[in-house]
């Protein structure tokens, strides 16, 4: 497969691509020590044709037509169907881009299936392989399905989803992207593969505000303008859903920017699991069946450097949406 470029982390994100998601491709974009070698989509923010079609607007927008983009699983392991929860829609628009209005991509999705793609790209790339899952993990549940040496073979891997320390946000218990497939999550928790978590417990305190859209509206360019309304459209949603957090959580760009820089994050080793039944499904909580055993595969988010995140963030983002126009 494409990616070889010496020296650079060869990332593939995961989406279900609504406006975070839109921001975590723009900084992988910007970021001078990654090579974005792909995008599988997923459902979640919208359902997965829209998640497609986003991706592959959104990657020409930003000048890199050359990224391939797979259509993944439209819906959970253990469910026939997806519909796009209405606190999602208020969110991200029916759209899942703010109602921002992107010019229809030129060019179709690879027609390889997105867990066909991530096998070969785990035995192709290996230790080089960075994935970045921001929605549901049923992709990398059905690779895993497919082929368990997948979970050896990835290099790194840091997903957006969980909360270990507090509430989720669907429920008291679930965060919106594992609750969407816990049978899935709780597979990739104790397939062994090495995962961090970065959840909620960090992601909130990633913040982002108008000030800083305003100095992408500045650049002159169809991407910064894009972006800047885009933004300002979530901006506007947390503040009539979670008007403590004084703007938008940054979520799955600090995925992706964990990823490329682990040390962004303080960490709790720990192995993982997910309840998939009663009043707390969908939680994420360490494994009582695996407490006392030396290796820990997985290491939860539970403190971030906000201060050094957000300038890598604004530096990385200012160099994908200033490129042309």
């Amino acid at each position: 497969m494409a990616g070889n470029e010496s020296g650079k982390a060869q990332v593939i994100l995961d989406l279900d691509t609504g406006i975070d998601d839109a921001m975590a491709i723009a900084y992988v974009l910007g970021s001078p020590d990654a090579e974005l070698v792909g995008i599988t989509c997923t459902y979640g923010n919208v359902e997965v044709g829209r998640s497609v079609r986003n991706s592959l607007a959104l990657t020409e927008l930003l000048g890199h037509p050359e990224v391939p983009v797979y259509r993944g699983l439209g819906h959970a392991l253990a469910s026939d169907g997806f519909e796009v929860l209405p606190s999602t829609l208020r969110i991200h628009g029916v759209n899942g881009m703010g109602e921002v209005e992107v010019p229809e991509p030129m060019r179709e999705a690879d027609p390889t299936p997105a867990a066909d793609l991530i096998v070969r790209a785990a035995h192709e790339l290996g230790p080089r392989l960075v994935y970045v899952p921001t929605g549901p993990l049923t992709n990398l549940a059905a690779a895993l399905r497919r082929d368990p040496e997948v979970a050896r073979l990835i290099g790194r891997v840091a997903l957006m989803g969980g909360a270990l320390t507090q509430p989720g946000n669907v429920s008291a218990c679930a965060e919106a992207n594992v609750s969407q497939d816990p049978e899935a999550a709780d597979e990739v928790f104790r397939s062994g593969m090495r995962v961090t978590m970065v959840g909620l417990d960090v992601t909130h305190q990633t913040l982002l505000t108008r000030e800083e859209t305003a100095r992408w509206r500045a650049l002159g360019t169809a991407a910064g303008r894009a972006y800047a309304d885009m933004i300002d459209y979530y901006i506007g949603a947390y503040a009539e859903s979670a008007p403590q957090l004084g703007g938008c959580a940054l979520h799955d760009p600090l995925a992706a920017a964990v990823a490329l820089d682990p040390s962004l994050v303080r960490t709790l080793p720990v192995n993982l699991k997910v309840d998939l039944a009663g009043p707390t499904r969908g939680r994420t909580i360490g494994d009582e069946t695996r407490l006392n055993d030396p290796e820990k595969t997985c290491a939860v988010a539970l403190g971030v450097d906000s201060e050094r995140f957000l300038g890598h963030f604004m530096e990385r983002m200012g160099r994908a949406l200033g490129a042309g126009e």
